[in-house]
């Protein structure tokens, strides 16, 4: 069990600094391969429903833990456990998260003026570890940790000059796939995020247990929001985009006070996002689960737990 601990703590810390899919997809495999062997030991499941609120960190919204943004968040769960602590967690999740410069503090990123939504679809494997062993006997609370790796899509929009959603990738606000500019490629939809957090679990009675969670999403994208390095020539992004990636690369002529400002367009080389950082995105969710034992004896499991077998004649 050392061992499995010590395998799946590299293969996350190793996945953390993973340069392309192909040896990710080897990280994957090689897990998969365990998932037979540890399936002969498992001691019990839990399958179960989330529910919670979701929100980002990245170049439209800087802080952790914003006063604003907040969406709700669904999701399915099923964890297999080893022994009563150490068990491998699978799921999947729905989420929509945004970020507007409007309700920034920083005085370049109001002015700025960018505004984004994207929907957030996620399939997730990980590692969970309860402190406390959890079972009917021994102990029917513990907080727990766990860690991952996921894949997720996106596709960012944003309100058009109009009101209408108009999707972000595709008008290269950034010069992406222009000639120009050869260095910036397009962004993909799908992309790698790094599941990690903590929270803390309740079996009730004998076959409900209701988890509170908190979990952050590294990601390997910095196009979450469509915002990352530096804008682009006006004339060429015009040339080649049109006139909506132009009005949609900037805003600070739609923003609050702007004329006496004197907004105006940001050429070339001025600093539009972070490229330093990629973004990040969270879950804080309530799991509410059906607590099964192994396959090997749900019958007896049954038998125990139901009012109608515990009679005796």
């Amino acid at each position: 069990m050392h061992f499995l601990l010590f395998s799946a703590f590299s293969f996350y810390l190793t996945a953390l600094n993973l340069q392309n899919f192909i040896v990710l997809k080897r990280y994957i495999l090689s897990i998969a391969l365990m998932i037979p062997a540890l399936a002969q030991a498992q001691k019990h499941h839990e399958a179960g429903l989330s529910f919670g609120i979701a929100n980002y960190t990245g170049d439209l919204q800087d802080k952790l833990f914003p006063s604003s943004g907040y969406h709700p968040m669904v999701g399915v769960s099923y964890k297999m456990f080893m022994t009563p602590r150490v068990g491998l967690r699978f799921g999947a999740s729905f989420a929509s998260i945004s970020g507007a410069d409007s309700l920034s503090d920083i005085q370049a990123n109001f002015e700025r003026n960018l505004n984004f939504t994207t929907r957030v679809i996620e399939a997730h494997a990980g590692l969970e570890y309860n402190f406390w062993p959890i079972d009917r006997v021994r102990s029917r609370v513990s907080p727990y940790l766990f860690a991952g790796v996921g894949l997720f899509y996106s596709n960012p929009f944003a309100n058009g000059m109009n009101g209408e959603k108009v999707f972000l990738k595709h008008l290269g606000t950034e010069g992406q796939g222009l000639p120009t500019y050869p260095d910036r490629k397009p962004y993909s939809n799908v992309n790698v995020s790094f599941p990690f957090g903590a929270g803390m679990k309740f079996l009730v009675n004998k076959t409900l247990v209701i988890s509170a969670e908190m979990g952050f999403r590294p990601t390997t994208t910095d196009y979450l929001d469509d915002v990352s390095k530096s804008y682009v020539n006006l004339d060429t992004l015009s040339k080649y985009k049109g006139a909506q990636s132009v009005k949609l690369s900037y805003r600070g002529d739609k923003a609050v006070g702007w004329q006496e400002r004197g907004a105006n367009y940001v050429d070339y080389g001025y600093k539009r996002g972070d490229s330093r950082a990629n973004d990040w995105y969270w879950f804080g969710n309530i799991t509410i689960a059906i607590y099964l034992r192994a396959s090997g004896n749900s019958r007896t499991y049954w038998q125990t737990t139901c009012p109608r077998g515990s009679k005796t004649k």
